[in-house]
C-alpha cells in the first residue's frame, strides 16, 4: 500500500471562512473538499499515517533546519553534554545515545505480538537502548499553570550558535500549522466539528525533537537508531531526511518505507489520537534503522563530503497537558472504547 500525497492548499485556501459545525460545512467546502478531509480521516484510521503537501512549509526550509542540527550534532560531546535536562526527564535539550529503552525492549505483550507477524513484516531485533541523540525544543506558548511542569519547562538554547532560535521557532511553528490544518481536515472527515482536536492542542507542550544519528560510526545495515515503537503524543509529523531509515506499520500491519516525497511531510498517528478516536485510529509503530538505501545513500555522502549525521525533522503536537483525554462526539459509542480504557 503507497500512502497518497494529499495537497492541502485548496482548502487552505478556504479554511478562515469556515464553520466549526458539520451540518454547515458541507455546503461550505463543496463535495471535492468534503471528498478530501474524508481521504485524511480514513488514510489515519486505515494506516495511520498519512502524507501531505502543504506549501507552506518549503523543501528550502526543511533543508536549512536539518543543516543546522548536522553542524550541533557534528560538534563535540563536551559541547552538547551541558544541554542535557535529566532531571526533566529529558523533555527539553539534548538527549544523548543509548538513554532512551525503545518499547519493544521491555513490553513482553509487544513481544508476543511480534513474534506472530510474518517474518517480513517483522521490525529489527533489538539488543539495547537506541543509538540516537535527540535534541527537544518547545513550540508555541505554555500554560501559566499546570500540573505537568516537566512538560511546559523552559527551553535550552545551546551556546555560541547563531541562528538557533530563530530556526527551530520557524521551522517548528510552521509543522505546527500543517498539523493543525490535519487535525481539522481529519475532524470534518470523521464527521466531529472543525475544532474538535484543534481546541484541545492551544497551549500544548508541542515539541520540535530532530534526532541525530552517527552514520560515520554507526552506518552498518541492520543497526537500529531507534527500535519499534509508537509515539505517546496526538500526531508526529516528519519532514524529509537526507537518509532513508525510516520503516512504518499499517493498521493491517504492512511494514513500508517511510519515505518522504521532496517538498512533502509525513504525519503518523500517536497514542492520543488513539484515546480521542475511541481506538479507532491506533497509534502508529515505526524504527529507523540503517537499511540497503542507507548504505547507498553514505556512500554518496561520502562522495559529495556532506554531514553523516542522519537528521530526523521530526515535531511531536500535544494535546494539552492538563486536558482530559477521552473519546469525542460518537468515537464513544465506539466497540473499541473499552480496549482503549484498559
Amino acid at each position: 500500500m503507497e500512502l497518497k500525497v494529499i495537497d492541502l492548499a485548496a482548502y487552505l485556501a478556504v479554511a478562515d471562512k469556515l464553520d466549526c459545525e458539520p451540518s454547515k460545512l458541507t455546503e461550505q467546502l463543496g463535495p471535492e473538499l468534503i471528498g478530501l478531509c474524508k481521504e485524511v480521516s480514513r488514510a489515519l484510521k486505515e494506516a495511520g499515517a498519512v502524507v501531505v503537501k502543504d506549501p507552506r512549509c518549503s523543501a528550502e526550509e526543511n533543508n536549512r533546519f536539518i543543516e543546522m542540527m548536522e553542524r550541533y550534532y557534528e560538534s563535540p560531546e563536551e559541547y552538547k553534554r551541558p544541554q542535557e535536562r535529566p532531571n526533566f526527564h529529558y523533555q527539553v535539550g539534548i538527549t544523548p545515545e543509548k538513554v532512551e529503552l525503545p518499547r519493544l525492549l521491555v513490553d513482553e505483550e509487544m513481544q508476543e505480538k511480534v513474534r506472530a507477524m510474518p517474518k517480513e513484516s517483522q521490525p529489527a531485533t533489538i539488543v539495547g537502548p537506541d543509538l540516537k541523540w535527540r535534541y527537544m525544543w518547545n513550540v508555541g506558548p505554555r500554560p501559566l499553570k499546570t500540573q505537568f511542569k516537566e512538560l511546559n519547562s523552559a527551553p535550552v538554547i545551546p551556546e555560541g550558535f547563531p541562528g538557533w532560535t530563530e530556526t527551530m521557532n520557524s521551522w517548528g511553528s510552521k509543522m505546527i500549522a500543517a498539523v493543525e490544518v490535519i487535525a481539522e481536515m481529519a475532524a470534518i472527515g470523521f464527521g466531529l466539528p472543525k475544532d474538535a482536536f484543534t481546541s484541545l492542542m492551544k497551549q500544548a507542550p508541542h515539541v520540535l525533537g530532530p534526532t541525530g544519528s552517527d552514520l560515520r560510526n554507526h552506518g552498518q545495515e541492520g543497526i537500529v537508531f531507534a527500535g519499534y515503537h509508537y509515539d505517546t503524543n496526538f500526531l508526529t509529523i516528519h519532514g524529509k531526511s537526507r537518509f532513508p531509515g525510516l520503516n512504518i506499520w499499517l493498521k493491517n500491519g504492512q511494514k513500508v518505507e517511510g519515505s518522504v516525497p521532496e517538498g512533502c511531510l509525513l504525519i503518523q498517528t500517536g497514542n492520543e489520537m488513539e484515546y480521542l478516536t475511541g481506538g479507532e485510529c491506533l497509534a502508529g509503530m515505526h524504527e529507523v534503522i540503517v537499511t540497503k538505501k542507507t548504505t547507498e545513500a553514505i556512500k554518496e555522502a561520502l562522495e559529495q563530503n556532506r554531514s553523516l549525521w542522519r537528521v530526523s525533522s521530526t515535531l511531536f503536537s500535544h494535546i494539552e497537558s492538563d486536558a482530559m483525554l477521552k473519546p469525542l462526539g460518537h468515537f464513544a459509542e465506539s466497540p473499541l472504547v473499552s480496549y482503549v480504557e484498559h
